[in-house]
């Protein structure tokens, strides 16, 4: 066993980790070395008998992590991506001591007094060098810098149990997800999947045995994609109630303990740092700056959310010919889709050949904005099989990698994701970047062309876009680099991104039929632009109904979270009921069993943050269409204002100053029908 490989710094290409060198066994030891090397770095920078300054306190404080950083980007993705019953050991055991190790810097008072000096003299300094002591002044008070011994302990033991029980979280609804796969027996019942999906199914099938059966895996949010297309009504209800049961069947995998255990948590963790709820700490550190501004644009919207799906849900009614239940939605949604406006999304999948989406979609959109070119380096390994590695340059100059895991398996969590193994940082001497998406599509059988849906199409967009932010992105201070911004303006970019899907030149580009090369019909384009808002109504009550649960749990109190998990469902009715969002066909987009953002990763009582990021998203897609659209001069302006910056700055202000006002509501209340 060696550890070289992860903490050493990397010899191929833009540091690209070497992967093939890493085993399972190798991260325990390295995570625990790069620990120790940190807290003793820690430690001289708070020992040190020299004045406080910038140069001694704050650079070495940004140095001190790097060898860490580089281990947790691996270890985490392996985690996410491609793991095991031995990594998903490691990372039981790993929570609680970095969360340990953590507040031994958050917490160590010779270094938040450090900081306070530092802050207190920062009008010499650059602005970039003084944004970095605000930054890191906030987030120490915040962790609880400031805290008594007795308060500090307490805060420590709450961040070990909360660590412990959000992985614990993560890794039951996992298991629960896998063991919930729809086995179908007749392949009859999968009539109204393509090909490509129903060889998808019958090869993970035979991945767990089950030869000569197909095998339905699940996708985390409640709203299954083959709901659209199979015909089958009874299978359609099995997969949609097995999407929804997830985390609530009792047993090893329940999640609703964990969940409500994790909101007192955090609830006591919140009062101990002088704030009335958990949705205030997260709020204060955020553009959003209070609960109550995020919940007056949340309600905002949900009236008129709610009054488009009532009439949503009368014109599929008299479809179906009943009154239609969750599982019917998505699919008579398509079929009043193709009688309104002649458009039949599962039709147009021959027009999304990923190939061809990523190539001369994505792709093409990114050279065209800002000069970017992609290189396929099948010599370098990505962490997986059937991950691909993409060299980037930007005007003929090499600026990093882009690798992409398109394709779902039992070893990868649910929904889709972009993250960095390496950040470009002046300080540190790197100046390239190293980032990759991760989605969940379906792999057909060898030979078969991979054809996305209308939705996975816009995913691959979307995840791009916050590739392109940590492609992008310099900053001199490795804590700006890439897409480290406040959490409800990091989903901005990736929004943006999406606009270029149906842009003329970029469509024309590549939605070509994968067999006959004929280009998508300009009729279907202009029908797809008609009934853009159409289901509007769905799918933003949809989104804000699992926005609103997020932030009352996390309004509560730690005397307020009940116990019984029982009144999980209860809770959650009564927060839709007061939003006028209890519509029983039209349930949240995550549920607090299966609701993975709010208590397995970083967006607790910020699911909100799409779309408080929507309303920039919005008002950026107008000027770009006011602005001639996709041209370098644009791309360049949107570079130098948001992507580009990182977080060397309050993103907020350089919006503004960038756009000479702040984005107003009207574009967003358009583009979802609400207006």
């Amino acid at each position: 066993m060696t550890t070289d490989a992860l903490l050493g710094t990397s010899d191929l290409p833009h540091q690209l980790p070497r992967f093939a060198a890493i085993t399972d066994d190798d991260y325990a030891p390295a995570v625990a070395t790069a620990m120790a090397e940190q807290i003793a770095a820690i430690e001289a920078i708070a020992a040190d008998p020299e004045p406080p300054t910038f140069a001694n306190t704050l650079e070495p404080l940004e140095r001190s992590g790097v060898r860490l950083g580089r281990v947790l980007r691996v270890f985490g993705n392996k985690a996410s991506a491609d793991s095991n019953p031995a990594i998903d050991a490691v990372r039981a055991e790993l929570a609680p001591r970095l969360a340990a190790h953590s507040d031994a810097i958050l917490l160590d008072p010779a270094l938040w007094e450090r900081l306070q000096a530092v802050h207190a003299d920062r009008g010499a300094l650059d602005a970039e060098a003084a944004y970095l002591v605000e930054r890191y002044v906030t987030e120490f008070r915040l962790a609880g810098a400031a805290l008594g011994d007795d308060d500090k302990a307490r805060l420590r033991a709450l961040n070990e149990e909360i660590s412990t029980k959000e992985t614990a979280f993560e890794l039951a609804l996992q298991a629960d997800s896998n063991d919930l796969a729809v086995v179908v027996g007749d392949p009859a019942q999968l009539d109204g999947l393509t090909p490509g999906e129903v060889s998808a199914a019958a090869a993970a099938a035979e991945s767990r045995g089950l030869t000569g059966q197909h095998l339905l895996t699940l996708v985390l949010p409640t709203a299954h994609p083959h709901l659209a297309s199979l015909t089958d009504r009874d299978l359609r209800r099995r997969l949609s109630e097995a999407q929804r049961s997830r985390g609530s069947r009792g047993g090893e995998h329940d999640t609703r303990a964990l969940a409500l255990a994790i909101l007192r948590l955090r609830a006591e963790r919140a009062r101990l740092l002088g704030f009335d709820n958990h949705a205030a700490v997260v709020t204060a550190d955020n553009t959003a700056g209070t609960p109550k501004a995020v919940r007056s644009l949340l309600e905002r919207l949900a009236a008129p959310a709610a009054r488009n799906a009532r009439r949503e849900q009368e014109a599929l009614s008299e479809e179906a010919g009943f009154a239609v239940e969750p599982w019917d939605w998505p699919y008579y949604a398509e079929k009043v889709r193709t009688a309104r406006y002649d458009v039949d999304l599962a039709a147009l999948r021959p027009w999304f050949e990923a190939e061809r989406v990523l190539r001369d979609g994505v792709f093409f959109a990114a050279e065209r904005l800002y000069g970017l070119s992609f290189t396929e380096r099948p010599d370098l390994p990505g962490y997986h099989p059937d991950v691909r590695v993409f060299e980037v340059s930007r005007d003929g100059t090499p600026i990093g990698l882009y690798l992409l895991d398109l394709y779902t398996r039992d070893s990868k969590r649910g929904g889709a994701w972009m993250s960095s193994f390496v950040t470009p940082s002046t300080l540190l001497g790197v100046e390239s970047a190293v980032v990759f998406n991760n989605l969940n599509v379906p792999k057909p059988a060898a030979g078969e062309a991979t054809l996305l849906t209308w939705d996975e199409t816009r995913t691959l967009f979307h995840e791009f876009g916050h590739a392109l932010h940590g492609l992008l992105a310099r900053a001199t201070y490795p804590k700006f680099g890439g897409t480290a911004v406040f959490r409800d303006f990091v989903e901005y970019p990736s929004q943006v991104n999406e606009m270029w899907i149906l842009w003329p030149e970029v469509l024309a580009n590549y939605a070509v039929h994968h067999e006959t090369g004929e280009p998508i019909p300009a009729e279907v384009v202009e029908r797809l632009r008609a009934a853009e808002t159409f289901n509007e109504g769905f799918a933003t009550s949809e989104y804000l109904a699992a926005a609103l649960i997020d932030l009352a749990w996390h309004e509560l109190g730690p005397d307020e979270v009940p116990s019984d998990v029982a009144e999980v469902a209860a809770f959650e009715q009564r927060t839709l009921a007061g939003a006028g969002l209890d519509n029983a066909a039209v349930p949240p987009r995550y549920s607090t069993p299966y609701f993975a953002h709010s208590f397995s990763s970083g967006y607790a009582s910020a699911y909100y943050s799409y779309i408080w990021s929507e309303l920039l998203d919005a008002d950026t897609v107008a000027w770009f269409k006011d602005n001639g659209g996709l041209t370098r001069e644009n791309g360049d302006q949107y570079l130098r204002h948001v992507i580009g910056i990182g977080g060397t700055r309050d993103p907020l202000e350089s919006y503004e100053e960038w756009r000479g006002r702040p984005a107003p509501i009207e574009p967003l209340l358009a583009r979802r029908g609400l207006d």
